[in-house]
């Protein structure tokens, strides 16, 4: 992957995580605030959520895969979102329980060091590594 290219694929990627992350951070709050769901669980419904809107931009925009097949993506992608979901829920109740910080910043703080160093290292060597964005 050339310099240019990589910078070009790093700004789409967290271009497209802002967007699903605007969605899966939206539908938490309307779960905890709202329906009165624990965070922990609101983290696990509003992740798979936001990460359907993360897969779609992801495939077709950030990594141009859209012409390679779906099911092999959507596999990988489903084993990044478990592990990703586990981090950002089990990351945002240790921030609020241990330092006590509220639950709606612990989330922003979480969702930052698991976007970039675990959905984005995935996702980009992994589960769309083939795409025409990457080579």
């Amino acid at each position: 992957m050339k310099k240019k290219s990589s910078f070009l694929v790093f700004i789409k990627a967290q271009a497209s995580a802002f967007i699903g992350g605007l969605v899966d951070y939206s539908i938490m709050i309307i779960c905890t605030e709202i329906i009165h769901i624990h965070y922990t669980i609101s983290i696990v419904i509003s992740g798979f959520i936001g990460a359907i809107v993360n897969f779609s931009i992801n495939r077709k925009w950030t990594y141009r895969a859209d012409k390679l097949e779906v099911k092999g993506q959507l596999l990988k992608f489903v084993v990044v979102v478990v592990g990703s979901v586990f981090l950002k829920s089990a990351g945002t109740y240790l921030f609020t329980n241990w330092l006590r910080i509220d639950y709606k910043i612990s989330r922003i703080m979480t969702d930052i060091l698991v976007s970039l160093g675990f959905n984005y290292t995935l996702q980009t060597y992994w589960v769309f590594k083939k795409g025409e964005a990457l080579k």
